[in-house]
């Protein structure tokens, strides 16, 4: 929570004020923010809203701020457009709500910094420089060399906190991970929630935390070395707690068809003010609380026919808000639109990288052998595993028979780097009957041995909160939703999972988790003592990061530096290339039974000149509950275990000799 300031003085100049007439039209000559209160000094606020569907705008202190009695209304200036301001004595720490015309109903800011009650109480004034921040040697985050960990903080700790997260950053840089990508924080109503039906775009939610204890992570994070990311949502926004439309009906376009609510107005009728709105929060985030970068949630929700997307303008704001530091910014997009991360000058959006789907769904299937729904335009087969490291997207323009369209773009040209890889995320995860991880859908030897094609590949890799200690808790959808709402959200979750075959029984039965009761968010928590107790799946991937991040030949992400092939029906191969092939790397992965074979005829499996390969890392190694690896050339030919993923690389020469095994590293 923000320093409320001195409470003798709030009393004085709120008692001054209180018979004032208008205040303003005065503009300070330094807003952050086009709109919001923002305190300037002595004591002093301004505020300024967007309001073209009514005749005039008043500030309403409440609390201790209002001295408990009297009409503490200051009239806000109409300066034209649809535009109320003006400047009101008020401190850090007070709370206030507009009256809009003459109604009797309060409403909060919309661009409230924060809803310490929630989105329906009022707005608090907050003094972004009052915190003391120490990273001011911190330069940024660029995407190249990243490794991602998605987390949501309600479910992160048991306590569900800012304050309780930021304990568990030294534990997050000890595993290797370089960046955190948050789930969405803006204020949203109920208890609990993912974050995805945000209403306050700048208010952090008060569920975690005052947005101070935000930036006390963030500066943390900074200071073990990580990077922290935030999922941002502009596609829509929540069903409860959002007034946008009694401030004007134009923050909405009827004319576009959103999945989950009202299109968000960025090209039609009055778009103006609410483009700006939504661009300079991306500038917000990363100014005001020095995040590294945003997540921009299902941009392809994001309906924009103006001659420059309202993404490039995101992106521009953000770049600039960041000044001299590095930001990432990554994009979730269904339609696999690559040109969003085209330069701008090619006719791009400028942004740096995107989730790869694709990726995803081949690997799944490969491991469980369920293809349907959306899962269904993927075999999971070798060539596909290898065409996602070596060009990211599996579907580039071609036909999607599960939406009978084409889907994608070409990625031609684009590094490897430019596509998050995950075997999990929170929508993966919740997509299953009961919100269950990936190693109790396949077998533990496969999974391991997918992990390690993961996090080798030259693709950005990203983990889910708990993957690392191979986390029991479950990811389920929750929201917290009253009455007619919450039994349409509870309809809505059981209409989504029965495009999945095997779950409509699940649906019938009525055994989906109701996203409502409290019990299904308490039961995602995780418990960090799974992470002695699941020891080996810790090892697996500190070993694996530490692998990727000191062996040259797994870190340049360049276009072109892998080459792959298909070995068995079940097991393919990728090399990783270094100048003059001296260092070269081979990543195998078997993921059905043993394969033996006396040669291959495969020019990535020759060994550098003047080499033979040798055994560098095993899956299947007995630290990470592994069963030991054979010799995988014993009597100089290949033997790869089953449901194993092998490194190799090169060793000293080794001739063969009649009736001798060859030793290997």
């Amino acid at each position: 929570m923000a320093d409320n300031g001195d409470r003798t003085l709030l009393r004085s100049t709120t008692h001054e004020l209180r018979n004032s007439h208008t205040v303003g039209p005065s503009r300070p000559s330094v807003r952050r923010l086009p709109v919001g209160a923002e305190y300037q000094q002595e004591g002093k606020t301004h505020v300024r809203v967007w309001a073209p569907a009514v005749p005039s705008v008043d500030v309403v202190m409440e609390g201790d701020s209002a001295q408990g009695s009297g009409d503490p209304r200051f009239a806000l200036a109409n300066e034209g457009h649809g535009y109320f301001s003006g400047t009101i004595e008020a401190r850090p720490g007070d709370r206030y709500r507009f009256r809009l015309g003459h109604a009797d109903q309060l409403f909060p800011d919309p661009a409230s910094r924060f809803q310490p009650e929630g989105p329906h109480g009022p707005s608090q004034i907050i003094d972004p420089a009052a915190f003391p921040w120490t990273d001011h040697r911190w330069k940024g985050a660029s995407l190249r060399g990243q490794v991602m960990y998605e987390l949501h903080i309600g479910t992160f700790t048991r306590e569900g906190t800012f304050v309780a997260a930021t304990a568990r950053l030294p534990a997050l840089k000890a595993l290797g991970v370089t960046a955190i990508e948050v789930m969405p924080i803006a204020e949203f109503d109920g208890r609990f929630g993912w974050g995805y039906d945000g209403v306050d775009l700048f208010a952090p939610s008060h569920l975690y935390g005052g947005p101070d204890d935000v930036r006390r992570f963030v500066d943390s994070a900074h200071a073990h070395g990580l990077a922290v990311i935030l999922d941002v949502v502009y596609n829509h926004f929540g069903p409860s707690g959002n007034y946008l439309r009694v401030f004007s009906p134009a923050y909405f376009n009827d004319r576009y068809e959103n999945e989950w609510g009202e299109a968000v107005n960025f090209d039609g009728a009055d778009a103006t003010p609410v483009r700006e709105l939504v661009v300079a929060n991306a500038g917000y985030w990363i100014d005001e609380f020095h995040l590294d970068g945003l997540r921009l949630d299902a941009t392809h929700q994001i309906f924009d026919a103006s001659d420059t997307h309202v993404l490039t303008e995101i992106g521009q704001q953000a770049r600039r808000s960041a000044g001299q530091r590095r930001i990432v910014l990554i994009a979730e997009s269904e339609h696999q639109d690559a040109r969003l991360v085209r330069p701008i000058d090619e006719g791009g959006c400028g942004l740096d990288a995107l989730w790869n789907d694709d990726f995803h769904h081949s690997a799944m299937v490969a491991l469980t052998g369920r293809s349907e729904a959306y899962y269904s335009d993927t075999r999971g087969e070798p060539q596909e595993l290898i065409s996602a490291a070596k060009y990211g997207f599996l579907f580039q323009g071609q036909q999607y028979d599960w939406q009978r369209k084409p889907r994608g773009a070409p990625t031609w040209g684009l590094p490897p780097f430019r596509f998050v890889t995950f075997l999990q995320n929170h929508d993966q995860v919740a997509n299953s009957a009961r919100g269950l991880r990936g190693p109790r859908l396949t077998s533990p030897a496969r999974w391991r041995a997918m992990t390690a094609w993961l996090l080798l590949g030259p693709s950005t890799p990203m983990l889910f909160q708990g993957q690392e200690m191979d986390s029991a808790a479950p990811f389920l959808y929750f929201a917290d939703f009253d009455g007619e709402l919450g039994r349409a959200i509870r309809k809505g979750r059981g209409e989504f999972l029965k495009q999945f075959a095997s779950l409509v029984d699940f649906e019938a039965r009525g055994l989906v988790d109701d996203p409502g009761n409290p019990a299904t968010f308490e039961r995602c928590k995780l418990d960090w003592r799974e992470l002695e107790a699941h020891e080996s799946a810790y090892a697996l991937h500190c070993d694996l990061l530490r692998l990727r991040r000191e062996d040259p030949a797994f870190s340049p992400q360049e276009p072109g530096m892998v080459d792959g092939c298909v070995l068995s029906p079940a097991a393919c191969a990728l090399r990783y290339f270094t100048p003059n092939h001296a260092e070269d790397r081979v990543v195998i992965l078997n993921l059905g039974r043993d394969l033996r074979r006396a040669s291959f005829a495969e020019p990535l499996l020759a060994p550098p000149a003047g080499t033979d390969w040798a055994l560098n890392w095993s899956s299947e190694n007995p630290r990470y509950g592994g069963t030991g690896t054979p010799d995988p050339w014993p009597d100089g030919q290949w033997h790869i275990a089953g449901e194993s993923a092998l490194v190799i690389a090169p060793g000293p020469r080794w001739r063969p000799r009649l009736g001798t095994k060859r030793r290997t590293a």
